[in-house]
């Protein structure tokens, strides 16, 4: 991923943005420390499901139903 200083992001948004829709991806630096990425929207919604998934692995841990059946609650939930 190709570095960018914040001033020179801002100069050249309609370039950098041409190039992101295109696949590229930029981090954009404040005083050399990364404070944003540029990347393209397909990427940022793939990041955030494995995020999600991610979330809900950790949240799960070794929870179980201890001994229920996923279609056996989902259908006792129907009836109400």
């Amino acid at each position: 991923m190709k570095k960018i200083g914040s001033y020179q992001a801002k100069t050249n948004l309609p370039k950098l943005l041409e190039k992101v829709s295109k696949g590229e991806e930029f981090t954009i630096t404040k005083h050399g420390v990364p404070v944003a990425q540029l990347i393209p929207i397909s990427r940022a919604k793939r990041r955030d499901m494995q995020s999600s998934i991610e979330k809900v692995l950790k949240f799960r841990g070794d929870r179980s139903l201890g001994g229920l059946n996923v279609r056996d609650l989902i259908k006792e939930g129907r009836k109400y």
